[in-house]
Order: C-alpha cells, then structure tokens, then sequence
C-alpha cells in the first residue's frame, strides 16, 4: 500500500441550499490512518461527512480521493463510484435479510463473494450468526453487520456517521476499541465523526476539532490535549479551568497559585495578562504545601478521586487525588501545581468564576469582551 495523502480536502465550503455550514476547511487524510471529526452538535462535522461520501454538494473548494477528483462547485461524482464506504448512526440494514445476505448486498455480482461474506463474518466474530436476522441480534451485533457490510466490497476509504451512539457507554468503549483494531487489520482509511472525546481518542490517529463551522485543529489525540492552537480546542478537550495570570517571561507566568514555569516558550510581551489552562493532572496533592484549598465537591472514580477546589479568591480547579487520600467536602487540602506542559492564551475579558463550557469541564470566559 502507498503512503501518502488519501483524503484532501482544499478551501472546502459546504452547506445546505443556500446556507453555509462548512466554510474554508483543509485538512488530509493518510493512507491506513483513521481520522475523527470532533464538536458540539450543528458544528459542521456531519455535513463535511456527507459531502466526503457525494450526498451533498460542495460551494467552493474541492475534495480528492486518491488522485481523483470527487467533488468541486458544479462537480459531484455520485456516491455509488467513490469506493467509499459508510456506516450510519442506525445502521440501516435491511430487516427482511440474513446477517449473511445484509453482508453480501453489494458484493453479490463478485464470483467469489461468497467466500468474501465469510471472511467478513469471522473479522468482525459473527459466523455463527449469519442466519439470523437483524432484529435477533443486539445493538452490538447489528453495529458489526453494517461494518462488514460496508467493508465487504473493500473501499478505500470507510466514513462512519455516530456509529456507536446507540449503544451504552460500556458497550461502545470495547466496540470502539474493536472496530479500530478490524480497520487497523485490513489497513482500511476511516473518517468517524462524534461529539464524544473519549470515543474519538479511542478511535483515531488524528482528530479535528470543529466549531461553527470551521476547522479549529487537526492534530494527534496527545496534541490537542497538551498543545491545543486556540482557546476552544483548549476548553472542549479534556477537563480544566483557566485562571488569570501575568507572563514573567517566554516560559513563566504569575498567578494566585504562584509562580508557574512551563516547558513551554510563548512569544508575548513580559508584562503580557494570560490566561492559564490547569486541568486536573496539573494538581497535586501535597499535604505540606502553604497554598491551602477548600474541597467544594467530590466524584469517586476508583483508583481515584475527582475534587473541585475553592481557591482563596473564590476561583476554583480540579484535581485528581489518589484515592486512599479521602477528605470530606469543607475541608481544606494542601496542593502543588505540576504543570509542565504550561498551556497559556492572550487574556479574553474576564473569566466567569462559576461558568464552564456545557460540553466539557473547563472554564469560559464571560462576554465582556
């Protein structure tokens, strides 16, 4: 198999009618690389989605498979000769069919797609099933069908539209987890778009995090959460609160936790009022430290334990303890900050003191600005 860019797309603009919902997106695709598309709903993730598979139209810029051109303004080569698989949010297969005959739907003409369908039922564990019907198997199960289905004619390049979203939470991690190891194994390219980190983190070799329509990052999983390019990747991934603070110099900065030196050089002026992500990795438990807070909340999460920290100031973090250090809420705790990968912005207005994003954990900044 060649390296390489799979998936382009250049200056892409997309939307509904009139409407635009996806405005100047860039980003590529590798081949055997499986790549996520990340946000809040009525982001633009599942419209940019539709377009890769030719179900929408594009308004400008252009979309290439390979070398081929897929679509531009005015060009949009029908789905059915893309060799683009999809897997959808319900996963659309036919109730009046077998496992088997679901898997073999569009591989039927093939000589040989008998052997193929059998080959699809042992990679993703159902040969024993391939008799029965869609409405006798769990969520689980039916997501495996769709996969098959969608790999049976081997496509180069696999889009999946929320494919776990039906599931409970503990099926869909060990299902995300499987479904990466089957793509990993046939060296299948996959684009997944989902609101969930978690599963898009489980999933991908590199996200995109999406708002209002555009492209605020694509990176590794490990990047956007310690090296994320602007405020909002910083605040939907992960967990965290920003706090203000003065830049001493490139890799310093002062706040009512202290003096916090990073690993980190940022270029603005000396002087300079930032503000600093903590997330709750950064807090350690250090029962001698002078820098006293009051637990206000708690969540047992096993081999630790999750606390919301008042600070002096009535600002608050959270920190991550272990959890044979049990403390009661209203006590007071000693911390240290250990954040070696210091994540800091220019300051934006005022930082609300009990406001946080609704789809993470990180504070937002008031709209005084």
């Amino acid at each position: 198999m060649s390296s390489g860019p799979l998936l382009q797309l250049r200056e892409l603009d997309c939307g509904y009618g009139a409407q635009s919902v996806v405005r100047h997106l860039n980003l590529h695709l590798n081949r055997g690389e499986i790549g996520c598309l990340l946000g809040p709903s009525g982001c633009g993730k599942t419209t940019t989605l539709r377009a890769i598979a030719g179900f929408e139209p594009v308004s400008a810029g252009e979309i290439l498979l390979g070398d081929t051109l897929i679509s531009r303004k005015g060009h949009t080569l029908a789905p059915e000769k893309r060799r683009i698989g999809m897997v959808f949010q319900d996963y659309a297969l036919f109730p009046h069919l077998t496992v088997a005959e679901n898997v073999a739907f569009g591989i039927r003409k093939q000589p040989d797609y008998e052997r193929t369908v059998r080959d699809m039922l042992e990679l993703v564990h159902l040969t024993p099933l391939g008799k029965r019907y869609p409405h006798e198997l769990s969520g689980g199960q039916q997501q495996r069908v769709a996969l098959a289905r969608a790999l049976a004619p081997e496509p180069e390049l696999l889009l999946l539209d929320e494919p776990f979203s039906n599931l409970d939470g503990d099926l869909r991690r060990r299902l995300s987890h499987e479904v990466r190891e089957i793509l990993k194994a046939r060296g299948t390219s996959a684009i997944l778009v989902t609101h969930d980190q978690e599963e898009a983190f489980a999933v991908s070799d590199q996200v995109g995090v999406f708002k209002d329509g555009r492209l605020e990052q694509w990176d590794t999983p490990y990047n956007l959460y310690h090296e994320p390019l602007t405020p909002f990747v910083a605040s939907f991934i992960g967990q965290g609160y920003f706090i203000r603070g003065q830049l001493l110099d490139p890799e310093t900065v002062q706040t009512e936790l202290g003096v916090i030196r990073g690993n980190r050089a940022y270029v603005m002026p000396a002087g300079s009022s930032v503000d600093v992500l903590l997330r709750p990795d950064d807090i350690v438990y250090a029962p001698d430290s002078p820098l006293k807070t009051l637990i206000v909340g708690k969540t047992f999460l096993g081999a630790s334990t999750l606390y919301r920290l008042q600070l002096p100031t009535g600002n608050q973090l959270e920190g991550i303890f272990p959890s044979h250090a049990d403390f009661r809420t209203g006590e007071s705790v000693g911390i240290a900050i250990a954040a070696d990968h210091l994540v800091v912005f220019p300051a934006q207005g005022s930082i609300a003191a009990h406001e946080k994003f609704p789809e993470s954990g990180v504070r937002r900044y008031s709209s005084d600005i």
